[in-house]
């Protein structure tokens, strides 16, 4: 039996938050459907590179097809009253219910906690949005860009203070919420196990966010000391950052942490002439010539194979990898060996790659069965099997636009 078989979701998320929690679900056993409309389709969907052939279309995201492995997909036009009568029955059929609208939406579409426990009085409901559901900036809008930079990444994240601060690639805080999501319906499936009595979980992605900040939090608070743009560097390291290598855009990444570990790196690089130097013969005096030393390394490094010279570094005990694009992922033979890539039919896509959960459960290890759901591919089964609709009641909700 797969770790979560028997357990239902039903998804109102958009974008990466909260879908990427359904996804999880789902990969080891939940049957999650997702909630979309004909007039509010996910964002990912439509409005974000990249696209299959560089042409936008409903079934063409990428990023929609990224996030949305696994689960079903159904129509419901939530603005009409009869579409809210069958959210909530599908809810009564249900035990989890994940979210991530702006804090208030749910309540008015007459799908809010309260109206969804009179129908599962045990139901679990995950509402993740920007900064929670309480407080002066709940109702406050935002992605992934903004939180980032309000949770403290940006502020630390460039080459120094010189220079303006940087955003970090992609929606950083949507993927850390998404993972405190999973963890919190987990944790609330065991609570109901234990008590009978579900919850609601009101997941902050800003307060998400600050959780992987905790070092630095911490030597604010007790040692009065805020962290700073440093570029590649870290105040316990030296040399520490990234280097050329042979041929194009090929680099290595290298970071060595005290004497000793700077022993090793001369020894693997042959390079005693640098354990010599007076410049770089401890730890001080390596961060004081930081810029000296940064330039020595990579002139060693350009001449050489950065595979070879990574396996020639870590051989000698030496922090070091190659950094690799998103195209070397595919190719990668520790992700190969993890099944990390799984290929999956898509009706506009073809055959893809999907990416399977970072973890491996030895028992009940997760499933990779279907690509993303094609908008209201799933009507028929979800309507007809779980609600017990005929066809022609179908027919008839989907021509007055309720299943829409």
């Amino acid at each position: 039996m797969r770790a979560l078989a028997g357990i239902r979701v039903v998804e109102f998320a958009l974008f990466a938050a909260g879908p990427l929690v359904g996804k999880h679900l789902a990969e080891h056993g939940a049957e999650v459907i997702r909630v979309e409309s004909q007039t509010s389709p996910d964002g990912f969907r439509v409005h974000y590179p990249p696209f299959k052939d560089d042409r936008p279309g409903l079934e063409r995201g990428g990023s929609y097809a990224l996030f949305n492995d696994q689960v079903l997909g159904i129509t419901l036009n939530l603005k009409q009253p009869r579409a809210v009568v069958l959210a909530k029955q599908l809810v009564s059929h249900c035990d989890i219910v994940i979210e991530n609208l702006a804090p208030g939406v749910m309540e008015r579409l007459g799908v809010g906690y309260p109206a969804l426990r009179e129908v599962k009085p045990d139901v679990i409901i995950l509402s993740s949005c920007n900064q929670g559901q309480s407080g002066r900036r709940a109702a406050q809008r935002g992605f992934g860009s903004q939180l980032t930079s309000m949770s403290g990444f940006t502020h630390l994240t460039g080459y120094d203070e010189s220079e303006g601060p940087m955003l970090l690639y992609g929606p950083y805080v949507d993927f850390v919420a998404a993972g405190f999501g999973f963890i919190a319906v987990l944790a609330a499936l065991d609570y109901r196990r234990r008590t009978g009595k579900g919850q609601h979980i009101d997941l902050s992605q800003y307060e998400a966010g600050i959780q992987f900040l905790t070092p630095a939090i911490l030597d604010a608070q007790l040692n009065q000391r805020l962290h700073q743009r440093n570029a590649n560097h870290d105040e316990r390291a030296a040399p520490h950052g990234v280097y050329p290598c042979k041929g194009t855009d090929q680099w290595c990444a290298i970071a060595v942490f005290g004497d000793e570990e700077w022993t090793a790196f001369t020894r693997a690089a042959e390079k005693p002439e640098w354990a010599a130097d007076s410049r770089f013969r401890s730890h001080e005096s390596r961060k004081e010539h930081e810029d000296q030393l940064d330039e020595t390394i990579g002139t060693w490094t350009r001449a050489l194979d950065v595979d070879a010279l990574v396996a020639r570094l870590q051989a000698g005990g030496v922090r070091a990898g190659k950094v690799q694009s998103v195209g070397d992922l595919f190719s990668c033979p520790q992700l190969a060996h993890r099944k990390q890539w799984v290929p999956l039919d898509h009706a506009e896509f073809g055959t893809y790659e999907h990416e399977a959960p970072p973890f491996i459960l030895s028992e009940t290890p997760a499933e990779m069965r279907r690509s993303c759901p094609q908008l209201g591919e799933h009507n028929d089964y979800v309507f007809e099997k779980i609600l017990g609709l005929s066809r022609d009641e179908i027919r008839h909700l989907e021509d007055d636009g309720v299943i829409a």
